[in-house]
């Protein structure tokens, strides 16, 4: 490991500290070592009046527990997080290693990548124990897309949807990864990472991804005592009624599965009757936004004695309620009139009971019938959006779904506050470098991928401590952004210190053996589908 002495007594976040460098060997235990108690309690309490001290301390643990979570090559992938976070620019991978935190050869940096291990459920719990306890349970989840045109020797690429510039869309082969990030509803753009996975191509793939990341965040949160409701927000692209089916769907068992149906597992979908049966999931909230043109329907009247004579099933529509037409909306159950200092005066309007009509195909169609999901409908209108964009802005429709009624101050500013996990993810692309590299193997890219999360929440333990090194033509600014605690963050590794054992020397080694040809590269066509 490395110690310091520091030559100049300053706190930590003023001044310049001179840091002397020793190494010392000490064996790299071979067990994941968890962080303290203390360091956890520290950590989840990082609010806005913890001190210095117990904000630089909170930040050692968590890379202690950072290097925690690494097996091969934990060293150089190490040393790899602290060169992403100090690099002026990161353009390619080499160029990296040229880093002073980065003690190694360029040979190690992508050996690091090719062979190294990251624990990636380790890496999970790790940042639900590091996240800010001031912050309200709201998650929001999106994909971006890894593009790797010309990447012919790349297996697993598929054709994802890309957006270019001037709002010019397009598919591109590639990667795609889904992020899930806790919100702040604070007018910043900081978000806390939270899970990513690497998803297959169309909107039903993400869909039954984001379910699997919801049900494990629920879980995670739960077993810290996390009892509150969890609101998770997703943007159109979406299934709702996927969504509302897999965690809010109620049971039927009936007919000759009956018996079977009793002994599923909860969450267990049954193939042959299309029994869902969900348990645990009443503190889980989904607020989904939906098409300006979406068509929802209220429940039947009440079929009257006998039917009127009238044969036939029961109706299982009632009037539709489409959100183009304002004739079919009716008024609304609930409002709320409120003004915020960006968005103006903000009216909320909503109508409860409504549900999707549904086919019994796709995802459905193993069911005898497709069922009932009722939630409830909002419309937000703001009276200007940030920066004068839009001097008419739209309404925005929403579709909730939960147990109870939904918290309308809670909902529409959750959903507005949605859009930092884009500002995330541009972050990740244009400063972090994430799609920079050009990585053969999506394993390599998982790598990648888990070393940026954890150096953007590094920057966001830091973001207290670090100074705002503006530019001569930049305001100075009070709450900084990740672009400004990055820009200090190479100021405080040396204080920080780090896990991270120096290199070993050695000799170099005996190279190509002679009169060894290398083959191409297998090549992996792009499979022509389209995307959803």
């Amino acid at each position: 490991m490395i110690t310091f002495e520091r030559h100049a007594a300053e706190p930590l976040g003023t001044g310049t500290a001179v840091m002397d460098l020793h190494f010392c060997e000490e064996p790299r235990s071979t067990t994941a070592v968890e962080p303290s108690m203390t360091g956890v309690l520290r950590a989840a309490g990082v609010l806005a009046g913890t001190s210095s001290p117990a904000r630089e301390e909170a930040l050692r643990d968590f890379r202690a527990g950072w290097y925690a979570c690494l097996g091969a090559r934990a060293d150089a992938l190490f040393e790899l997080t602290d060169a992403a976070l100090s690099a002026p620019a990161i353009t390619t991978l080499p160029y990296l290693s040229l880093e002073p935190v980065f003690r190694r050869g360029w040979g190690s940096l992508y050996g690091a990548l090719a062979d190294g291990v990251v624990t990636a459920e380790k890496v999970r719990d790790l940042l639900v124990t590091y996240r800010f306890a001031d912050w309200p349970l709201t998650f929001a989840i999106d994909a971006s897309t890894h593009p790797r045109p010309y990447a012919a020797t790349s297996p697993e690429r598929e054709w994802h949807h890309l957006s270019g510039p001037g709002g010019v869309d397009g598919a591109v082969p590639g990667w795609a990864w889904q992020h899930l990030t806790q919100l702040n509803l604070d007018h910043d753009s900081w978000v806390a990472p939270m899970d990513v996975v690497r998803v297959a191509a169309g909107g039903p793939a993400q869909t039954l991804a984001a379910l699997d990341q919801v049900r494990g965040m629920a879980t995670r949160l739960r077993e810290r005592g996390e009892g509150a409701r969890k609101l998770f927000v997703f943007d159109a692209g979406y299934d709702l009624a996927v969504l509302a089916d897999e965690l809010h769907g109620e049971a039927d068992v009936t007919g000759e599965h009956e018996a079977h149906c009793a002994t599923l597992p909860a969450g267990a979908h049954h193939q042959l009757c299309g029994v869902h049966i969900v348990e645990g999931n009443h503190d889980l909230e989904l607020l989904v936004r939906v098409r300006n043109d979406r068509m929802l329907y209220r429940d039947p009247p009440p079929r009257p004695a006998g039917n009127g004579g009238r044969p036939g099933r029961p109706r299982r529509h009632g009037s539709e309620l489409s959100c183009a037409r304002p004739g079919t909306w009716g008024e609304p159950g609930r409002r709320l009139e409120t003004h915020d200092d960006q968005y103006g005066q903000v009216s909320v309007h909503v109508w409860a009971g409504l549900h999707p009509k549904l086919a019994g195909k796709d995802y459905f169609a193993d069911r005898a019938e497709a069922p009932i999901l009722t939630g409830t409908l909002i419309r937000v209108q703001v009276e200007r959006l940030p920066g004068g964009r839009r001097p008419t802005p739209k309404p925005m429709w929403l579709f909730w779904s939960g147990d109870g009624e939904p918290d309308l101050e809670r909902c529409w500013r959750s959903y507005l506050r949605r859009f930092d996990i884009e500002h995330f993810i541009k972050f990740l692309k244009s400063v972090l470098g994430w799609v920079a590299p050009a990585l053969r193997h999506p394993a390599q890219a998982e790598r990648w991928t888990w070393i940026l999360l954890t150096a953007y929440t590094q920057l966001g333990l830091a973001r207290h401590l670090a100074q705002d090194q503006h530019y001569a033509w930049e305001r100075r600014r009070r709450r900084l952004s990740p672009g400004r605690v990055r820009r200090d963050f190479a100021r405080l590794l040396p204080i920080l210190g780090t896990p991270a054992r120096p290199p070993k020397s050695s000799k170099a080694g005996p190279g190509r053996p002679k009169g060894h040809t290398s083959t191409p590269a297998r090549r992996h066509p792009v499979p022509k589908k389209a995307t959803a």
